[in-house]
């Protein structure tokens, strides 16, 4: 992909190699990443940690969520119009921001500022990605863009044993201290290493549309995530739902009368875009899912007779070799693009999630067995989230990639936002008391419903990405230089 003051097929000038660049891609990307899973360890403890009540200490993470999802497609677009290491450094710069202030927290107010600061840095994610294709050399170019793809899952899932191990033998001021440092490092290497490419696009920023997308999704994911916690008949939950939805519709029609859209959503109906964004809410879904039920799992006390009484330590080192596995699977992801092209690897990633669910459906008696139904569902996410950011390059004009990486960014933690929804609306329907005054917990039966619930989103995810068209014609700009289509992918002349 070449830069518009280059003649097609010229290599961007860097100081360093193409591949050290998409490795401080990688950290940067993995470093916004693993906020999603930083407060998990210590969620009990919150309330008494910022003297406040168990339903408001439950925003730590819910405002991470929804920074990230509002965030990630608006940084798409400023990067596509200003320039994406400049995004880069403004995204990364904002998580030592929001670190520093979640350190220095001791109430609930400040520390959710700093967690929403630290979830607007999940911008540098789709941003990495669509740069990915810029800088590597074409013939690495499928490679470097899984390898970074893959950090989404690597992250939250590294995140959960070293939030644990740092939060149970020291403070848990500690894990946000190491979270600035760590931010500050990805800005002075996304500084130094990651070159300035000559790719914007002059355009006119569009304040409606970034205020109406924050308030749409805002309101429907709110409702949707604390869904459980207030109920699901409630006027409260129906209403913010109801009215996200609303000022959804109400900002696409808007949009679609925009000269200069935050999001083309005509780009995004496109076949090939539309479809894959669907699976993304799928695979995104089945992700979170096991994320969900299997630490928890690890967790139950032994005397439930099915809960196998680990420590949030030893729950968390169970389930850290599911990160290494995705990112394993990140050359085989690429290797699978090349051969047999996206839309099929997507399938794929999806049908092994779901073979994941299967295997910890019948095998969940001990921590090794769920820990190997775990790697399996990683191997599959770590499929499917190379393809996506692929699919998606491959179907959009260069001037629209960050906006368009972005918005897959968006459908992924929609997806993961359901998830969380429907697996704590199984868990707290089907429950039992093990002892009179002691708090109900969620029975074997509620665990095996939410496997199977996760592995019917994500066959349904591979039924999704085999509607994508098997050929298709990308924009002449979506194309980068020097970059073979894969056989079924390939454009069909005339």
């Amino acid at each position: 992909m070449s830069s518009p003051t280059a003649p097609t097929g010229a290599a961007p000038a860097m100081r360093f190699s193409p591949m050290t660049v998409v490795a401080v891609l990688c950290i940067g990307s993995l470093s916004g990443a693993l906020m999603q899973s930083l407060v998990i360890p210590i969620q009990r403890e919150l309330p008494e940690l910022l003297h406040t009540s168990a339903s408001n200490a439950s925003w730590a993470v819910t405002a991470t969520l929804l920074a990230g999802a509002v965030t990630m497609p608006v940084t798409g677009r400023l990067a596509d119009m200003h320039g994406k290491k400049r995004v880069l450094l403004v995204s990364a710069t904002l998580l030592v921001l929001g670190s520093v202030v979640a350190a220095l927290s001791s109430t609930l107010a400040p520390f959710l500022v700093g967690r929403a600061l630290q979830g607007m840095a999940m911008g540098y994610i789709p941003v990495a990605i669509s740069l990915v294709r810029e800088v590597a050399p074409p013939a690495r170019a499928t490679g470097a863009v899984a390898a970074v793809s893959a950090t989404l899952g690597v992250g939250g899932a590294l995140g959960l044993p070293l939030a644990a191990w740092i939060a149970q033998d020291y403070s848990w001021h500690d894990l946000f201290w190491l979270s600035a440092v760590l931010a500050a490092v990805v800005v002075g290497l996304t500084a130094f290493v990651v070159p300035h490419i000559h790719d914007e696009h002059p355009a006119h920023i569009d304040p409606v549309g970034i205020i109406g997308l924050a308030v749409g999704l805002v309101s429907a994911l709110v409702g949707v995530s604390k869904g459980s916690e207030w109920g699901w008949g409630s006027g409260r939950t129906i209403g913010s739902i109801v009215a996200g939805v609303i000022v959804l519709l109400v900002w696409g029609a808007y949009e679609l009368r925009h000269h200069d859209p935050l999001v083309d959503l005509r780009t995004m109906a496109r076949r090939p875009v539309l479809f894959t964004n669907l699976a993304a809410v799928l695979v995104g879904f089945g992700m979170m899912a096991q994320s969900i039920i299997v630490p928890q799992l690890l967790e139950m006390p032994e005397a439930t007779g099915y809960g196998l009484g680990q420590s949030i330590l030893h729950a968390g080192l169970w389930m850290a070799p599911a990160g290494l596995m995705m990112m394993a699977f990140a050359p085989v992801s690429s290797a699978l693009i090349t051969h047999r092209g996206a839309r099929v690897t997507l399938a794929t990633g999806a049908l092994v999630i779901s073979i994941g669910y299967v295997i910890a459906l019948f095998l969940m008696n001990a921590p090794w067995q769920l820990m190997v139904a775990s790697c399996v569902a990683a191997a599959g996410v770590g499929i499917g989230y190379a393809a996506m950011p692929t699919l998606i390059l491959d179907n959009v004009p260069m001037h629209e990639a960050g906006a368009s990486v972005g918005v897959n960014g968006l459908m992924r933690s929609v997806g993961t936002t359901v998830a969380g929804a429907v697996m704590a609306a199984v868990l707290t329907s089907r429950t039992t008391v093990l002892a009179p005054g002691t708090p109900a917990i969620p029975t074997e039966g509620a665990f095996k419903v939410c496997f199977i619930i996760g592995a019917c989103a994500a066959v349904a995810g591979a039924a999704i990405a085999m509607l994508i068209p098997r050929r298709v014609r990308p924009d002449a700009e979506a194309q980068p230089a020097g970059v073979d289509l894969a056989p079924e992918d390939a454009v069909v002349a005339g």
